[in-house]
């Protein structure tokens, strides 16, 4: 079995940790607890008759992150970037993050899961954001941890872009 690392980051309560609630457990919960440093769960996967272990390390939310907070990004084979639709300033503290991490991962696979697809309608990111973010090559999945809309589809692409 081959094992991938992955990290989520993005700032403080865009969900995280409903995400990785949601694809590990198919569980949701709307009590907000904070992550302090970081969570690591684990979920095996079969795609493309390969089986995998994805180890998911859910860091702590932030909108910079230190030198130890960095240290959690090593050996990462790929990573999230999550930003909460609603709140416009936690995409561009997603893409502060990703540069960030790309700078210390190198070009490994990586998506933007814009979360609380269930509230789009209060959405601050507009669609033009979107198609910017799209036409520079970034991969991008409208999710819900509520409802569960596109976190299976969002985990199952990063898991075959790093195979």
């Amino acid at each position: 079995m081959i094992t991938k690392k992955i990290c989520m980051l993005g700032a403080f309560a865009v969900g995280k940790t409903a995400l990785v609630q949601r694809y590990v457990h198919s569980i949701f919960s709307d009590r907000y607890l904070s992550t302090v440093g970081v969570k690591i769960s684990k979920k095996n996967v079969t795609l493309d008759n390969q089986e995998i272990s994805l180890v998911l390390w859910d860091l702590e939310g932030k909108d910079t992150y230190t030198e130890v907070n960095i240290s959690y990004l090593r050996g990462a084979m790929g990573f999230f970037i999550v930003a909460d639709g609603t709140r416009r300033d936690t995409l561009d503290t997603a893409l502060n993050l990703r540069t960030l991490a790309l700078n210390l991962t190198g070009p490994v696979p990586h998506s933007l899961l814009l979360n609380k697809a269930d509230l789009a309608p209060a959405w601050e990111v507009t669609t033009e954001d979107l198609a910017a973010l799209r036409e520079g090559g970034l991969p991008i999945f409208e999710t819900s941890a509520k409802t569960g809309l596109g976190v299976e589809e969002a985990f199952a692409a990063l898991a075959r872009d790093m195979l």
